[in-house]
């Protein structure tokens, strides 16, 4: 299984909803906001907003903060210039790791992540590096509760998925990015239980990380998680779960 699929477990597993809440806002609100100033304010003609948007209240978020971030995207009213910045580089035990960054100061950033990865055992590399590594998909993680890989290849197939990466507990149904909302729908209606739902970087290929490097990749993984700048990590590191849960 990818490091896309396991990290999201591990995460959930580690989530401590009310330390986070603050931060998961400001990402959303960072979010809301360049997708309104890329696309404009009305989510019916912005697909990306109307993403954010949908993140935003799945998390809770109150719809006057919803409605402040898309008018300063759009300059009704003034805000913080954010700019997007990806970051590449690889973890301990040769993980390619991906940084998709929302920031206010492109040189305090790059310093920090930096700094994050010497202090954790990784480097970081020239742009275009590790990103060949990976494709842009439309990922929907769902329960796999008891259905066989037969079963849920036939959904996907069904619902205009490209490809599926079974595992008994959860399994990630991948799709053209441009496919992500009909897919999306499609696999709701057929009752499966979705766990998260996103337009991101999938893997091609995983490295297995075992030992200290695993260990010291995971702290890695922690680190640029938590910078506040940081809105999305990919990596293709392949650690045994256990491994993972023991890092909690």
């Amino acid at each position: 299984m990818s490091g896309h699929n396991k990290w999201a477990k591990v995460k959930h597993v580690k989530a401590k909803v009310d330390a986070q809440r603050g931060r998961v806002f400001t990402r959303l609100i960072k979010e809301i906001t360049l997708a309104a100033r890329t696309g404009g304010g009305d989510e019916n003609a912005n697909a990306r907003l109307r993403k954010a948007i949908q993140d935003a209240k799945a998390a809770n978020m109150p719809a006057s903060n919803i409605d402040r971030a898309i008018k300063k995207g759009t300059g009704e009213l003034e805000g913080v210039h954010y700019e997007e910045v990806t970051y590449e580089g690889y973890g301990p035990g040769g993980a390619a790791i991906i940084l998709e960054v929302v920031t206010d100061n492109r040189n305090r950033a790059v310093a920090d992540i930096r700094h994050l990865f010497s202090k954790h055992g990784g480097t970081m590399a020239e742009s275009g590096a590790v990103t060949w590594m990976f494709e842009k998909k439309g990922i929907f993680t769902v329960a796999t509760e008891g259905h066989s890989e037969d079963e849920l290849l036939e959904i996907v197939l069904d619902a205009g998925g490209e490809d599926l990466k079974y595992d008994p507990e959860s399994s990630d149904i991948l799709s053209a990015p441009g496919d992500f909302e009909s897919v999306k729908s499609a696999i709701e209606g057929k009752g499966l239980r979705l766990e998260k739902a996103e337009i991101g970087m999938y893997p091609k290929n995983v490295v297995k990380v075992e030992g200290k490097d695993a260990q010291q990749l995971l702290r890695l993984m922690d680190a640029v998680e938590d910078h506040d700048d940081v809105q999305h990590v990919y990596s293709n590191f392949d650690i045994d779960l256990e491994v993972m849960s023991e890092m909690q």
